[in-house]
């Protein structure tokens, strides 16, 4: 990995940078176990994070940012550590709602809102609609979100359009799959990346990111500035993409 960031023109210039970066947010935990602390005070500092995250992303010329917060396998976690994540939830959207509107970011959540409490679910809803017409970075916020849950949603909704007789089963392709997706609208993401070193996908994006380029860092989430974007952004730069196509 690289130690030195690189500036904003290096990392977001020429016909290669990723325009949608996707981060697999992971090692709050074991950031905190590692100092003695709660895994509550990891969480809290992986929020501070996302600030930064969101500000280098911006000053990258990263137009869609996507990241993954809280994931539908997360509910069996212990109840305390639910509740001390949902708590830190409803902060993050109180505070920084201002601060985010004020730097013409579009939020918006994608996930299954239905496990969520109401209160919640309307500062979503509160986020998004104040936010709607913003026309800078597009920050998604995956929240009991499960990739194969939407794309199951997503097959159920196109079975029930055939049934009633609004879709024709020929007219089912890909693209017909995707727009019933929760990211119709929003590019692909052109890299993922995930921190802590551990190497999988874990249900994110599974439809999305078929042609994704992939880093994987050894920082844990809590340590992520934007140095390490930078290193991402730089080892992206130096993949080919070739969607399946052979060598020249």
């Amino acid at each position: 990995m690289v130690d030195v960031a690189l500036s904003p023109v290096e990392a977001g210039d020429g016909p290669d940078r990723p325009l949608h970066v996707a981060i697999i947010m992971d090692g709050n935990g074991r950031w905190a176990r590692s100092r003695g602390k709660p895994r509550t005070f990891g969480h809290r500092e992986g929020a501070k994070a996302v600030r930064r995250t969101i500000e280098a992303a911006s000053d990258f010329g990263v137009t869609h940012l996507t990241l993954f917060g809280f994931s539908s396998e997360n509910w069996t976690r212990p109840a305390t550590e639910i509740g001390d994540i949902m708590a830190l939830v409803r902060f993050y959207l109180r505070r920084e709602l201002a601060e985010l509107h004020r730097s013409n970011v579009r939020f918006q959540v994608i996930g299954d809102r239905t496990q969520l409490s109401d209160d919640i679910v309307e500062l979503i809803e509160n986020a998004e609609r104040t936010t709607r017409n913003n026309t800078g970075l597009a920050v998604t916020l995956a929240l009991s979100y499960g990739g194969r849950a939407e794309i199951a949603g997503a097959a159920r909704r196109i079975a029930e359009e055939a049934a009633a007789g609004r879709l024709k089963p020929e007219a089912v392709d890909e693209t017909a799959l995707a727009a019933r997706l929760s990211t119709h609208g929003c590019p692909d993401p052109d890299l993922v990346i995930r921190t802590s070193g551990e190497q999988r996908l874990s249900n994110f994006l599974l439809w999305q990111v078929a042609y994704a380029e992939f880093v994987f860092l050894d920082v844990l989430w809590p340590d992520f500035d934007r140095t390490h974007l930078a290193s991402a952004l730089d080892e992206f730069g130096r993949r080919e993409r070739r969607y399946g196509r052979a060598l020249s």
